[in-house]
């Protein structure tokens, strides 16, 4: 495909030779490690280094021309095209260059801070009940027509999305439902994509290390519903419960589908019951009504599962198809994921990392009646410091004990970030222990618990890793917690 039509639509600050927009372009790349023979590079500048200090070295590789928004260095060599905007350049010329494979698909996006992860796999499970072939693009995983990859971003950058969907329309897919992040949306990952259905799950305190104020983020979750560089999705499914939901604006053309508990709510759940096994509800849709069984707990996945069923509704299925693909997802990675080694108390994962997570998990656990909650969490260093207070807070309010620990300190004093939850649990008389080592911790929180308490693992969930200042290391609270069980004497389930 010739420059010209790669970057066909992308505002160009310099006209581009004609010699050089008639050259074939045979890839597109922004690592220069990966540049090929006649590739376009581009270069942006990045929150730790400047794209254009590998210019060279791409060139060198093989770069047909290097794509940026800034100016070259005065001494390039090669071939540069200047850009209004770099990432958005980069996502526009990758759906030119990949023959927009998001206009051969049916895409659904789904943002919020919280319940993103676990509507988008009852969302893939019910497509897939319906036989679709599907692509699932998350934080836990990329599906691709039924094979699994590990995920490198929630939302990975604009060019490896329209990869990822190549090659799902390459392999005759038909749906792809993607977490569509704050970040990636203020990056441009997903400009110019068009989706066919939009979900906002909720906006509560998050990433604010990132976009400054709630305002500013939630400005580019609304972006999403705006059309981001393409136009607004055809449908959309919102929270009525939320209010951010209700500030959402949708544009013209977009057809709403409201859903909640509050009676106002269009799509609505009632005679909701709740316990350990997971979830029975009726869902009401105008002048339809049927039930849907989860094996998912809680509350908040009372929200996950009307948003599902919005989104479905929104591709024609039948209630009969949405509630199997409903009851056949039991299990979402690191979201109130069960430990069990015949241990006589439950231990469960989640990977709640905000304090309205927080408050949403523990109030799970709350309703299945146990003796105690034990919560253990940690916050993220170099991230938004405002939230910590606030789930030590809610620790406190809603726990029997509580353990500080570690979450990824990353190049923060550990006990720094704890020093900050600890704020929110001042005035409080909730017996609790600060223990820096998250493993110890772990350690201790199952030694603690006695026949009919709950135990909860919070802030990592599915994440297998521990980020710390100087290196990165193994660690997935699941394997320890049944590591650490088995070294108490159980040895049920595992």
């Amino acid at each position: 495909m010739p420059l010209e039509a790669v970057l066909a639509g992308v505002p160009i600050k310099n006209p581009v030779p004609a010699r050089l927009a008639q050259r074939p372009v045979e890839g597109l790349e922004y690592d220069s490690r990966k540049v090929g023979g006649n590739f376009l590079f581009f270069a942006f500048p990045g929150q730790r280094v400047d794209g254009r200090s590998f210019a060279r070295d791409a060139l060198r590789r093989g770069a047909l021309a290097v794509v940026s928004e800034s100016a070259p260095p005065g001494d390039f060599p090669g071939s540069w095209v200047r850009v209004e905007h770099g990432r958005q350049a980069l996502a526009l010329a990758a759906r030119n260059f990949y023959r927009r494979p998001d206009q051969r698909l049916a895409l659904t996006g789904i943002t919020g801070t919280n319940g993103k992860t676990t509507t988008a796999y009852l969302m893939d499970s019910i497509l897939r009940e319906a036989g679709k072939t599907t692509a699932l693009l998350g934080t836990i995983e990329y599906r691709l027509a039924g094979e699994v990859r590990p995920a490198v971003n929630t939302t990975p950058e604009s060019l490896d999305a329209v990869r990822l969907l190549a090659e799902l329309a390459q392999r005759a897919g038909t749906h792809a439902t993607m977490e569509v992040s704050s970040h990636g949306l203020a990056l441009a990952r997903v400009y110019g994509l068009e989706f066919h259905t939009a979900v906002f799950t909720n906006l509560t305190r998050d990433h604010l290390d990132f976009h400054g104020t709630m305002d500013e983020y939630f400005a580019a979750k609304r972006l999403l519903f705006e059309g981001a560089g393409a136009p607004p999705p055809r449908f959309a499914a919102v929270n009525y419960d939320d209010p951010y939901g209700r500030r959402i604006g949708l544009r013209p053309g977009t057809e709403a589908f409201w859903y909640g508990l509050e009676p106002g709510a269009p799509v609505r759940a009632v005679n909701v019951e709740a316990g350990f096994e997971g979830l029975e509800m009726e869902v009401l849709f105008g002048d339809r009504k049927f039930l849907v069984r989860s094996p998912l707990p809680g509350k908040m996945n009372v929200y996950n599962i009307l948003a599902a069923c919005c989104a479905a509704w929104s591709y024609g299925l039948p209630p009969e198809t949405i509630a199997r693909g409903i009851a056949a997802c039991r299990v979402v990675p690191g979201r109130f994921e069960k430990v069990e080694e015949g241990q006589p108390f439950l231990v469960v994962v989640d990977y709640a990392h905000t304090h309205d997570a927080l408050r949403n998990v523990i109030s799970v656990a709350r309703d299945l009646s146990p003796r105690r909650v034990i919560t253990l969490f940690g916050c993220g260093g170099d991230r938004d410091r405002t939230k910590r207070p606030l789930m030590g807070e809610t620790a406190a309010e809603l726990s029997d004990f509580v353990v500080f620990t570690s979450d990824n300190p990353r190049s923060e004093d550990p006990l720094a970030i704890i020093t900050d939850a600890l704020a929110g649990f001042e005035g409080r008389e909730v017996p609790h222990l600060v223990e820096p080592d998250r493993e110890k911790a772990i350690r201790f929180a199952v030694a603690e618990a006695r026949p009919g308490d709950i135990v909860i693992l919070a802030g990592k969930g599915h994440e297998t890793y521990q980020v710390l200042r100087d290196r990165t290391i193994p660690f997935d609270d699941r394997e320890v917690a049944r590591r650490i069980l088995r070294e108490l004497g159980y040895r049920g389930c595992g």
